[in-house]
């Protein structure tokens, strides 16, 4: 890409270079001091990343991750506005995809989640599954069809063969859990991660597996970062053993093994 930020600092350092500014050309090199790797990643992510982000740290001396958490749809526009990062983790594939051309290197699926009605805590509206979803003057509150969290719910509604009427359509899975939460909603199809978020503050009244669906959650890194080595490095590292752990600790599963409740 001729117009990319990383190509003007390459032909500045190779101008600088042949006229022999040596002092200069080193400050065009590897930035001195720590490297700090910007990652824009789905708002289920929250809570996970921050201890990966410190578990991280501490293998990789001198670099630090700094995370910044919303929709999927949101981090990509970000990308799509040249907010500068370094590593993209979506909530789905189609996410991933919409970003293709600010990303490059592998783009493995790091984690993966599955969904859950989210209710008021005791269940006051005694929903007991997907088909009370559709009952009158139940105000249901679904993601919007160009997040991922959207995407999934209507694939879960159409898998079962019902037409749920839903008032509200938010922008993430943590949107909808708060308007749940704040008891502007009755129920809600969010994350079973998010869930753990939310402690006592809501309920959850599980979805048969034959019903749910898996949820991919791919990381890529961006093409015209600082760092761009050292965020191919980290999206590694988010398949590794000890990444693996941390997902686990947090409700997510991994390639290897589904989430429990999810199709196979």
């Amino acid at each position: 890409m001729p117009d990319s930020p990383r190509w003007f600092r390459l032909s500045a350092c190779a101008s600088l270079a042949l006229l022999g500014l040596g002092a200069a050309v080193q400050g065009c090199g590897r930035p001195a001091g720590p490297v700090t790797l910007r990652v824009l990643a789905g708002s289920s992510l929250t809570e996970a990343f921050g201890e990966i982000g410190m578990a991280y740290e501490q293998e990789h001396r001198g670099v630090k991750v700094r995370s910044a958490f919303g929709g999927s749809q949101e981090m990509t526009a970000r990308l799509a506005g040249r907010e500068p990062a370094d590593v993209l983790v979506t909530s789905d594939v189609p996410a991933m995809d919409g970003a293709e051309g600010y990303l490059t290197g592998p783009r493995p699926i790091v984690a993966h989640n599955s969904l859950t009605i989210a209710v008021a805590p005791g269940d006051p509206r005694r929903i007991r599954g997907l088909a009370d979803l559709v009952r009158p003057g139940l105000r249901v509150v679904v993601g919007a069809p160009t997040v991922p969290v959207g995407r999934y719910a209507r694939q879960i509604f159409a898998r079962a063969g019902l037409t749920v009427q839903w008032g509200v359509e938010e922008i993430s899975a943590r949107a909808v859990l708060d308007r749940v939460r704040a008891g502007e909603a009755d129920a809600g199809l969010v994350f079973i991660t998010d869930l753990r978020s939310a402690g006592a503050a809501a309920g959850s009244v599980p979805i048969p597996a034959a019903q749910n669906v898996t949820a991919a959650y791919p990381a890529a890194a961006v093409k015209d970062g600082d760092h761009t080595e050292a965020a191919e490095t980290f999206v590694t590292w988010l398949t590794s053993p000890a990444a693996v752990r941390l997902f686990h600790k947090y409700g997510f599963a991994t390639p290897a093994a589904p989430p429990a409740g999810a199709p196979r």
